[in-house]
């Protein structure tokens, strides 16, 4: 009988996950572009019947029957905010969030990075009634597109701004979902709402009593995603549940563990998210008629006000936040960056696209003409944040330390000249 071989170690699950949000940012950029591209072609009434078409039965009377459009914002972005809960509780058992001092730059951050977006949007909008639920959409960081327009700019990114970017959007997704949970909830059915409790409960103790098979897993999140639909509680809030119950090996020291259901899940469903369910997000919900959009539209309260909020409200917040945070001694100052990069970094924050559009859909439900505003603000304002923030990270001066940094293509050298490996690194 041959010698059972070692399992091999999968590749560091932060490394790899940069390494596909890069690649899937750029294809969500692709993807967006063809939607507008379609939207305001010949093709736009076929692909608006595509998307909205009945295509399945009626899973709730909150939904009505299923179309092509509700299948992917709400079951295919369940797996995305599965991958989601993943990676925040990654980070939080085993990662870069796992200390307190870890947590508190990326938590400052973020937190001011939501709060003034919407202060600004409240502001912009407060003269016109019914805009106030779309408070949130301007507060999310859509880290896929960030993280894309980074991979753009190659070795003049230091890696400590893409580790910044990747904890701040990581902390600012569960500031997402816990406004998805709280703030877009609608009439709670208590009866579904209680058996998709039972059915946390029971992934809960699986993990707790050793239970490691992924399949078994997944067939109970289906079930719960169903149960969560049926409460009233938006149903993509399921996957960041389901996450929170898969076991994590602690690797303390190295990046991975082959034996870890976390690590195995997440590196299985990172290339599935952003090659296919994101960009195809997207393609369906970027699609904005730009026929007859003139000053006016573009300076309506709606569309203006989420605008404002991700391009100067999401800027001011972090790169603020990270400059006080810095001189009152809160935080160090991010390795082998410049205050130039550290600022355009920031600005890249401004880019909510995936998040916001999906927000901007839950805070005006039916009502196409805002649903539409929403959109045409998030593309403005995530398009102004990704440029500009191209562009001052393009010019900005590099730190002294980045070229030693960037002297081994397997590794890093610290300010202190020191080689650092990728895994202490990703650490």
């Amino acid at each position: 009988m041959a010698p059972r071989r070692p399992r091999t170690a999968p590749r560091s699950a932060l490394r790899e996950f940069l390494r596909s949000e890069a690649a899937g940012g750029i294809l969500l950029i692709a993807a967006a572009a063809a939607a507008m591209i379609i939207a305001n072609s010949a093709l736009a009434e076929a692909y608006h019947h595509l998307l909205h078409d009945r295509l399945g039965p009626e899973l709730t009377p909150k939904l009505g029957p299923m179309t092509l459009h509700l299948w992917i914002n709400d079951g295919l972005m369940a797996i995305f905010f599965l991958l989601v809960g993943l990676e925040i509780k990654r980070e939080f058992v085993d990662g870069r969030l796992s200390t307190w001092d870890q947590r508190r730059l990326p938590f400052i951050a973020a937190g001011a990075g939501m709060a003034l977006p919407a202060a600004l949007y409240l502001v912009l909008t407060a003269g016109t009634d019914g805009l106030t639920a779309g408070w949130a959409i301007p507060a999310a960081t859509d880290i896929a597109f960030a993280i894309g327009v980074l991979a753009l700019l190659g070795s003049r990114a230091p890696t400590s701004l893409k580790l910044f970017l990747t904890t701040v959007a990581i902390v600012d997704d569960m500031g997402a979902v816990a406004i998805i949970a709280l703030a877009y909830t609608a009439a709670i059915d208590s009866l579904a709402l209680g058996a998709a409790a039972g059915i946390l409960l029971i992934m809960y103790v699986m993990g707790k009593s050793g239970v490691t098979r992924l399949s078994v897993y997944l067939i109970l999140a289906a079930i719960l995603w169903y149960f969560v639909l049926l409460s009233g509680v938006h149903a993509t809030i399921a996957g960041v549940l389901a996450a929170a119950t898969i076991p994590i090996v602690r690797t303390p020291g190295a990046p991975d563990s082959a034996e870890s259901p976390l690590h195995r899940l997440e590196h299985k469903l990172a290339p599935i998210v952003a090659f296919f369910i994101v960009p195809l997000f997207g393609l369906a919900n970027a699609g904005v008629s730009l026929a007859g959009l003139g000053a006016d539209e573009i300076l309506a309260p709606l569309p203006l006000g989420i605008a404002a909020g991700l391009f100067i409200g999401k800027q001011a917040g972090i790169f603020g936040a990270v400059w006080l945070s810095v001189r009152f001694g809160l935080a160090q100052r991010l390795r082998g960056a410049t205050w130039m990069q550290v600022y355009g970094v920031s600005l890249l924050c401004g880019i909510g696209f995936t998040m916001s559009l999906f927000i901007g859909a839950l805070a005006f439900p039916g009502d196409v003409v805002l649903i539409e505003e929403a959109k045409i603000g998030v593309i403005l304002g995530s398009l102004a944040s990704a440029v500009c923030g191209y562009l001052v990270l393009r010019f900005a001066p590099l730190h002294p330390d980045q070229a030693r940094c960037e002297s081994e293509q397997s590794g890093e050298i610290d300010a202190d000249g020191d080689v650092a490996t990728m895994e202490e690194v990703n650490r």
